[in-house]
């Protein structure tokens, strides 16, 4: 039931916006280092708003929107998982931890078979 693809061509403006988020994003990581000799609340509070804006300018456009949209659906998908109980996940555990103990007392069993057949009764080395 998923939607067919859409294959958008970006405009100039769309790359424009995000090379100006880029921009801001260097800019905001540049003002923190640039600021060095200001209170750190002033450098965080450069830095924060810088990447707020860049966020901001991304979220703009088109791609961004299309983030937005695949972040939807994909909540949407997540409401839609039948979770098991509590019961029932402990139950599945504890099959696992059966199984592995089964497979290892079979794996430590075919070795020191293996073991007894070579080294005991083809080579004679004990």
């Amino acid at each position: 039931m998923s939607q067919p693809q859409v294959e958008t061509v970006s405009t100039g403006a769309d790359k424009a916006k995000l090379a100006a988020a880029g921009v801001l994003l260097v800019g905001a990581v540049a003002a923190f280092y640039l600021l060095n000799q200001q209170d750190t609340w002033v450098r965080v509070a450069a830095l924060v708003v810088g990447l707020a804006a860049a966020v901001g300018m991304f979220f703009t456009a088109e791609q961004g929107k299309q983030l937005i949209g695949f972040s939807n659906e994909s909540w949407r998908e997540v409401k839609k998982v039948v979770w098991p109980s509590r019961k029932e996940a402990l139950q599945m555990t504890g099959y696992v931890f059966a199984f592995v103990v089964v497979m290892a007392l079979f794996l430590w069993l075919t070795d020191k078979t293996l073991e007894w057949v070579l080294y005991d009764l083809i080579l004679n080395w004990r």
